[in-house]
């Protein structure tokens, strides 16, 4: 059984885990052994095959993921660019229509759905798509050109003029 987890595991952590599952499967399915059927090894290395073909289908569909916390622990605070693009992303966010804002917030921030945001607003879900749709381009309108961006939020819209 080790053999075999050894050749199918990339790491020995993995082969080890891959014989625990082994080991648990063999003791919840050993009412099913029939030695009239075939060899007690037969019937163990049939398991185990299949537990090793089972373990490496869910490791490879697993992604492998970092863990960022600890890098950016290590080389002190948030570098200082990452700082001033936020900081220029919530002065952005912060210039929104409030509703606008709160739509964004709870999107982004919380990552709440477009149902749940509606959900919990009490705002249809077309309106808080549309409130969505709209923060995210003055945003992205702010935080392309800043100064552009005021002058154009300061001409009055069509719902203004009327």
């Amino acid at each position: 059984m080790w053999s075999l987890a050894r050749r199918f595991c990339s790491s020995l952590e993995d082969a080890e885990d891959a014989v625990q599952e082994v080991f648990l499967d063999l003791w919840k399915s050993a009412a099913r052994f029939d030695a009239a059927a075939g060899a007690e090894v037969t019937f163990v290395g049939v398991i185990t095959r299949r537990r090793l073909i089972d373990h490496r289908r869910r490791t490879k569909r697993t992604p492998v993921t970092e863990v960022l916390t600890d890098t950016i622990a290590s080389e002190g605070d948030v570098p200082a660019e990452l700082g001033a693009e936020a900081a220029l992303a919530a002065r952005a966010v912060s210039r929104l229509r409030p509703e606008q804002r709160e739509v964004i917030m709870l999107t982004a921030c919380h990552g709440l759905s477009h149902d749940e945001v509606a959900t919990r607003t009490g705002m249809p879900l077309g309106t808080v798509k549309a409130h969505s749709r709209r923060g995210l381009i003055a945003v992205r309108e702010l935080l392309a050109d800043p100064v552009a961006a005021d002058a154009r939020r300061a001409e009055p819209t069509m719902e203004e003029r009327s």
